[in-house]
């Protein structure tokens, strides 16, 4: 038997390391409210599914589990949802409604599914509990303004030892607190995954040796930046804010370009404005003194002010859906470039055969321009751009 299930919580209060489960739990007792359904959404393995078994066993309710992976398309979420949201339970109990995996209706066989999802809500008698990993795709946008959102957190490692630790103390396991942290760690915050290397490395014998990790290769949490923008812009938790870059491949340039673009849009307070922004200034003060004297070390000065400093600026959270996009300033960047680039080429050219710089060449390329000949062999695309610019 798996240890995922074998271990798997029977109440709410044996989740561990989500405060997410008692608004879920708030969601189903006031049921019906404002809102039809409820979305879970976060990483693999930290505990979305599983906390709903908890709660339907805790309060005795009937769970029908449904796979959207395999309901892509309206008529197949009408066959399988319809009746289930209106019929009462065969045994008089109440009904929760997990649909898991929403991110299956993500996709181009999907025609009408996520349309026919919100009709189907508006009808249903029972909560409907929706998860995801990623809320914010575009093909989600109709349904998201229908639920309540809730995020779920990846687990820390020190939560996540504390488990593998009584796990392995259950089943008889030597296993060193040194060697579980470690194991911990390299789960990237994936309860199951953890649990099921713990199994795997412990079957043949009753010992966690720390030279069976290294089997395991090292798992990366690969987050997009939009994630990690949420996870600053969202929280007001500093510890959620500083680790909200670990696993981005982004340099703290690129990062700071990011925030700069997407602040105005989730802030709306001006005095939470100006304290992010006075955190962004002071985080490009720091990048500057490490460019003029490579003073390294105060690079945990920009990243604190980036995370923590901007998260921290704000008074309280902000409930409404930003729409984040990357920085307009690159992209106006490049676009410049792209439009300059057949006027500089023209220019090296003109201060190759006027013995001049390239930057005087620029200045002067409107006189250049009134000459009809200058003995330039330019290309039949840059001969163009000259004659349209005159």
């Amino acid at each position: 038997m798996l240890w995922t299930q074998k271990y798997a919580p029977q109440t709410p209060a044996e989740v561990v390391g989500q405060g997410g489960v008692q608004a879920v739990s708030d969601f189903i007792q006031r049921y019906p409210g404002r809102k039809k359904a409820v979305l879970l959404y976060g990483p693999s393995g930290c505990g979305k599914t599983t906390s709903i078994y908890a709660l339907a066993n805790e309060r005795g309710d009937e769970l029908l589990e449904i796979n959207a992976s395999d309901t892509r398309n309206a008529a197949s979420l009408n066959a399988l949802l319809g009746s289930a949201l209106k019929q009462r339970s065969l045994f008089g109990k109440n009904k929760i409604i997990l649909v898991d995996e929403l991110d299956g209706l993500s996709g181009m066989e999907d025609r009408g599914g996520v349309d026919a999802l919100i009709k189907l809500l508006e009808h249903s008698f029972f909560p409907v509990v929706l998860i995801t990993s990623d809320p914010y795709e575009r093909k989600l946008s109709s349904l998201r303004s229908k639920c309540e959102l809730i995020e779920f957190m990846p687990l820390s490692p020190t939560v996540l030892a504390q488990l593998l630790s009584r796990i392995a103390a259950m089943e008889g396991i030597n296993a060193p607190a040194a060697v579980v942290k470690a194991l911990a760690r390299r789960s990237g915050g994936d309860a199951r995954a953890a649990i099921i290397d713990l199994q795997t490395l412990t079957e043949k014998s009753l010992i966690l040796k720390a030279d069976d990790l290294s089997s395991l290769g090292e798992r990366r949490q690969n987050e997009s930046m939009m994630k990690a923008l949420m996870k600053i812009l969202k929280t007001t938790d500093s510890s959620v804010a500083v680790a909200a870059l670990d696993a981005v491949d982004e340099d703290l340039d690129d990062v700071m370009l990011w925030i700069d673009e997407n602040l105005p849009k989730e802030y709306k307070k001006p005095q939470d404005l100006v304290r992010a922004y006075n955190a962004v200034a002071k985080a490009d003060i720091f990048r500057s003194w490490i460019r003029r004297w490579q003073y390294w070390r105060l690079l945990a000065y920009v990243h604190i002010m980036l995370t923590s400093g901007v998260a921290l600026a704000k008074e309280e959270k902000y409930s409404q859906f930003s729409p984040y996009g990357p920085p307009q300033r690159l992209l106006k960047i490049w676009r410049l470039n792209m439009k300059n680039a057949k006027k500089k080429s023209i220019a090296e050219k003109i201060a190759q055969a006027t013995h001049c710089g390239t930057r005087k060449a620029m200045k002067q390329m409107p006189y250049f321009q009134k000459m009809k000949e200058i003995g330039l062999e330019l290309s039949d695309e840059e001969k163009d751009w000259f004659r349209k610019s005159r």
